[in-house]
C-alpha cells in the first residue's frame, strides 16, 4: 500500500481514540462523505493497517500488568527462534517485542497477583530456552487508558 496520506491518518488516530465512533461521525470530522469514509476504512483493513478492533477492559477487572524484560544468552538467529516460538505457546504472554537496547525482548503479562506471577515466572519465564536474566516490574496503572473513557 503506498503511503498513508493525512486523512488516512486521521482515521487510524480516530479509530485508536475510539474504534466504536460512528462511520457518519468519522466521515463529518475528516472531512468526507460517510460513503468515501467507510471505502477508506475498508482499504485500510484490506491492506493490513487496521488488523482488528479490540475493547479496552478497565485494570481493576483485567489484573496487574507485569512488564519484563528478558536477555537471551546470545543474539544468535537460533537462539532468537527458539526463544520466539517458545513464547508463542503461552496466552499468559499478552505481548512480546524484539527490542533493542539492554535487553532482547520486552514482554507483557497480566496476573491477578503475586502469587500468580511467581507461577508464570518459575513453569514459564524461566524454562524459556536461552534466557540468561530476567526482569520484572509491576504496574501502578496505566497513565494512557482515561484516553478510551473520552470516547465514551
Amino acid at each position: 500500500m503506498a503511503a498513508l496520506d493525512v486523512i488516512d491518518r486521521n482515521l487510524v488516530r480516530l479509530l485508536r481514540l475510539n474504534a466504536r465512533m460512528s462511520n457518519a461521525a468519522l466521515a463529518a470530522e475528516v472531512g468526507l462523505s460517510p460513503s468515501a469514509c467507510l471505502r477508506r476504512i475498508k482499504l485500510l483493513e484490506e491492506n493490513g493497517v487496521i488488523r482488528g478492533y479490540t475493547a479496552l477492559v478497565d485494570n481493576d477487572q483485567n489484573g496487574i500488568a507485569v512488564l519484563i524484560n528478558i536477555t537471551l544468552e546470545r543474539q544468535t538467529e537460533d537462539y532468537l527462534n527458539r526463544f520466539e516460538a517458545a513464547v508463542r505457546k503461552y496466552p499468559e504472554i499478552r505481548e512480546c517485542f524484539l527490542m533493542t537496547g539492554g535487553s532482547d525482548y520486552f514482554l507483557r503479562v497480566e496476573v491477578a497477583n503475586a502469587g500468580e506471577f511467581e507461577r508464570i515466572h518459575k513453569e514459564i519465564l524461566s524454562a524459556l530456552p536461552g534466557v540468561l536474566r530476567i526482569h520484572s516490574s509491576f504496574s501502578i496503572r496505566n497513565v494512557l487508558m482515561t484516553r478510551a473513557k473520552k470516547g465514551r
